[in-house]
């Protein structure tokens, strides 16, 4: 599943941490977010989809590396993250 441009740029807009940021954690976690819950949404109707299901894991695993090396960077940004984003780690 690959995001439109704009629902990209919407993403990169809102949690960036300055002008030109396209890569912090923060960014690449929103909007692993978004594939996240898009991809949730599918398997709720296509149960047997095994495949969609392998790249939501590695997705969600990701976003966990990710997270926690925010985490270990820097704890208050990690908090601002999670509840912006209203993850339940």
């Amino acid at each position: 599943m690959s995001l439109v441009d704009r629902q990209k740029d919407t993403i990169i807009e809102e949690y960036r941490t300055h002008d030109k940021d396209t890569g912090s954690p923060e960014v690449q976690v929103a909007i692993l977010t978004k594939k996240i819950n898009h991809l949730v949404e599918h398997l709720k109707e296509n149960k047997k989809d095994n495949h969609s299901r392998r790249g939501l894991l590695l997705m969600v695993g990701q976003r966990k590396r990710l997270l926690t090396y925010l985490q270990g960077k820097d704890d208050k940004r990690y908090n601002v993250l999670i509840k912006k984003l209203e993850l339940r780690r």
